[in-house]
């Protein structure tokens, strides 16, 4: 049988630790910053931990 193969899309965004949690940036950090307070975009700049509702979708598409 073939070996499964990563997603791409899926690699870029996620990040696993070396316990094996999975991380993600915010959403709302790319654009329209000067409308944000600092105070909101210091805070998105915190990677946050998948849902885990979300991480038995996202391990299979990694191959982890």
């Amino acid at each position: 049988m073939p070996k499964q193969k990563t997603h791409s899309g899926t690699k870029k965004r996620i990040k696993v630790t070396g316990s094996g949690k999975l991380m993600r940036e915010r959403t709302n950090k790319r654009h329209l910053l000067e409308v944000k307070s600092s105070k909101r975009t210091r805070r998105l700049s915190v990677p946050k931990e998948l849902s885990p509702a979300d991480t038995k979708r996202v391990k299979k598409l990694l191959g982890i």
